[in-house]
């Protein structure tokens, strides 16, 4: 499927997986639509890849907890971005690695409201204007945590488990119509993920991907990318993808 021309809708664009991904798909010839809180990097990413590639970028300051910010700003958007060919669900986060017991609320709020709340809000907006046209995909990063269970993972996994269940429903509530569901479900992969996660330490984020090499941003995205421009009659449902040296979300071998 040729995807030139067509506009992109990425959440939590400003580093990692989401920017990956809107380099990946500038590179296509597709517009964007780049959101996330930190807008000055959001600004700076755009210029650059509007004038390298020739297209039409659109970025928004959002922060997709936020259900009436969300509403107001994709149903606001200029008269050429409008139509959202394809919504990759990408804004997420993990917070500390404490056990249950010892968790902190305010965490397990954000990793909730972000991961699972924000994903759904997204989604309610632009999934009726997809299914009113008949066409279009929604790509959601899910992660190896939607599958296991990895000790200080209680909440965070419990989060990329309900990213699953919702990216299943999504595909039986557009079953019969023309629309793709796609959820992409990484291992470990070497973005600002470890360093939001341990909070801004440095010294125990790198040593999260010590040993090993890692999956990078890039990687996902070229995935993403390949999802999207299969065949409009392949809908490639799931995709877990980890470094070859991670066998599950907690078995790594390390050199």
């Amino acid at each position: 499927m040729k995807i030139s021309g067509k506009n992109i809708l990425i959440t939590g664009a400003s580093s990692g997986i989401g920017e990956a991904c809107a380099i990946a798909f500038a590179e296509a010839g597709c517009n964007l639509i780049l959101t996330a809180r930190r807008k000055s990097r959001l600004d700076a990413l755009a210029k650059e890849l509007a004038v390298k590639h020739s297209i039409q970028v659109h970025t928004i300051g959002l922060d997709v907890r936020n259900y009436a910010e969300v509403e107001n700003s994709l149903n606001h958007l200029p008269s050429n971005f409008q139509t959202i060919d394809i919504l990759i669900n990408n804004a997420g986060k993990a917070l500390g690695v404490e056990k249950l017991q010892d968790g902190l609320l305010e965490n397990w709020e954000e990793m909730i409201d972000t991961n699972v709340k924000g994903l759904l809000y997204v989604s309610r907006v632009v999934l009726p204007k997809m299914l009113e046209r008949n066409e279009g995909m929604v790509i959601n990063i899910g992660s190896i945590a939607g599958h296991e269970v990895y000790p200080g993972g209680n909440v965070y996994c419990a989060t990329k488990h309900a990213v699953k269940a919702i990216s299943k429903g999504m595909m039986m509530d557009v079953n019969g119509t023309n629309i793709r569901i796609t959820s992409i479900d990484p291992g470990m992969v070497n973005t600002e993920f470890s360093l939001v996660r341990y909070k801004g330490d440095n010294e125990k984020a790198n040593v999260v991907y010590n040993g090993l090499a890692p999956l990078l941003g890039a990687d996902i995205a070229e995935i993403a990318l390949f999802a999207a421009t299969r065949p409009a009659n392949v809908d490639l449902q799931t995709i877990v993808v980890t470094p070859t040296a991670q066998a599950s979300a907690s078995i790594v071998s390390r050199k």
